[in-house]
């Protein structure tokens, strides 16, 4: 699907990779909704590629639907939904702290996770009133954000990377689902990339210490290399149903 006058939705698209596709998709034409919990810094994205910005938790399911609305009301429906929305926490099951605090795991899947899936949901539903823009019949893509922590977590990230595999998990089913009608659906696993959120979670000496695991190139990913890889998937209609590892042949390992 061409992405030029197509009107594209970023979650998490203030900062790191969101941020990064939001600039990538607009320099190619498209429309852009910025969509985050954070307002202000939404609002410099928006401003800077010339679309929308949009408050929005994607863990409260009426905060969704009302960001999705008003997308629709200001723009048009979406045909491409970037999910780049994410958190994380640093914790043992078990430790001397003592148990890992159930309402962070929840958090942490309600945003990774169930916030992913909402998004899909409701998103979904609006393309199936669209006209196919090719000669495949092509509705629409999600280009959903995972992480190579859903396959190979290290200690002290249960909760992160049990989020992230449910995105992997969902990716094939979901778009079986969808594949009647014409819309696509891919995750992306990045590995280490230089972004805000990875650099709070980790701190700079875990971050290098990630980092001396990475094989080729030896250092992090650019967030930009992610949006090229975004924008690929819109454009190319083969590309459904698939888990992409964006890791420079990186393999964790325990991590302790």
């Amino acid at each position: 699907m061409e992405i030029r006058d197509q009107i594209a939705i970023v979650t998490g698209g203030a900062s790191g990779l969101g941020a990064a596709t939001a600039r990538h998709l607009a320099a190619q034409g498209a429309r852009i909704a910025v969509l985050d919990i954070n307002e202000n810094l939404a609002r410099q994205i928006a401003d800077e590629v010339d679309g929308i910005a949009i408050p929005v938790d994607v863990a409260n399911d009426t905060s969704v639907a009302a960001a999705l609305a008003t997308v629709r009301s200001r723009l048009g429906v979406a045909r491409i939904v970037v999910n780049a929305a994410g958190t994380g926490i640093g914790r043992k099951i078990a430790s001397s702290k003592g148990p890992h605090p159930l309402e962070s795991f929840r958090r942490v899947v309600d945003i990774n996770l169930t916030g992913t899936f909402d998004v899909c949901r409701l998103a979904a539903n609006e393309m199936l009133a669209l006209e196919p823009v090719t000669a495949d019949g092509e509705r629409g893509v999600f280009v959903n954000v995972a992480s190579i922590f859903g396959f190979d977590g290290p200690v002290g990230n249960t909760a992160y990377a049990a989020s992230k595999a449910g995105v992997i998990g969902m990716t094939l089913p979901m778009a079986r689902d969808l594949a009647p009608y014409g819309i696509r659906v891919v995750t992306i696993c990045p590995g280490v990339f230089d972004t805000p959120l990875a650099r709070a979670e980790t701190g700079d000496a875990g971050f290098q210490r990630i980092l001396d695991l990475v094989p080729f190139p030896r250092r992090a990913g650019k967030p930009a290399e992610f949006a090229q890889l975004a924008c690929h998937i819109v454009e190319n209609s083969m590309l459904n149903g698939e888990v992409i590892r964006l890791d420079a042949a990186m393999r964790m390992g325990l991590m302790i």
